[in-house]
């Protein structure tokens, strides 16, 4: 299988792009910059800052493999700069990058997938997956107004393209993480990476692990939404 991962260059987008390539899939990795280490033949360099031309540049990178594409995983997920933090004030946000946050996290999927889908349904079990957050989920309890708005837009997004392409056999998943451990990779032991927040952080293997079970599933089922929260999140 042959998957696109849209932001793998850091946290878990990279656990993602290495933990599915050792399990045999073939990934290919996308983010603003090709990162050191990695193969580029394996990477597209696209901003989705410029959501229209950062699909263009996909798409032509996409359409020059004679393999097919199988599978899209969109991870891109922009919060505004003090979100998470006491300093967080709503009024108080840039206009500059309250748009960039909107583009990145809402219009990227849309146009990719948009120019993407075609290419998509001509394979046997087609699959999206898009990484939400449980700051999107109805009464959160997070302040963060932009970033929540944009996670909660996915699962829209999802629903609409399960309404049309459901013939097509399209298993589309939206994935609510909670709080994730993004500074100990997969090379880090598991439990090592567990033991970080003390029951309030999820380890991206955990994360990784879903993902693999996710795509391994038979072309008769799917999973339409997964909420995975910390096990101490107070939230949920």
């Amino acid at each position: 299988m042959r998957l696109l991962i849209v932001g793998a260059s850091t946290g878990l987008g990279r656990a993602l792009f290495d933990g599915l390539s050792t399990a045999g899939y073939e990934t290919i990795g996308v983010s603003r910059s090709v990162p050191g280490g990695v193969d580029p033949a394996r990477w597209i360099a696209a901003d989705f800052r410029n959501p229209a031309d950062a699909a263009d540049v996909i798409l032509r990178a996409i359409s020059t493999e004679s393999a097919p594409l199988d599978g899209v995983i969109y991870n891109l997920g922009v919060w505004e700069p003090s979100a998470f933090t006491e300093d967080y004030d709503f009024t108080a946000q840039d206009d500059a990058v309250t748009l960039g946050l909107l583009a990145s996290n809402v219009t990227g999927p849309i146009l990719l997938l948009q120019r993407l889908l075609p290419q998509l349904l001509a394979t046997t079990q087609p699959r999206v997956i898009l990484t939400g957050s449980t700051s999107g989920l109805p009464r959160s309890g997070r302040p963060e107004v932009a970033f929540g708005a944009s996670k909660a837009a996915l699962n829209g997004i999802a629903d609409a393209l399960r309404a049309q392409y459901h013939r097509n056999r399209l298993a589309v998943t939206t994935l609510q993480l909670g709080y994730l451990n993004t500074e100990d990779a997969l090379s880090v032991p598991r439990a090592a990476a567990a033991a970080r927040g003390d029951g309030t952080l999820i380890p991206v293997h955990d994360v990784v692990d879903v993902v693999a079970t996710l795509l391994g599933l038979s072309g008769a089922s799917y999973v339409r939404e997964l909420l995975m929260p910390a096990i101490l999140d107070e939230r949920f």
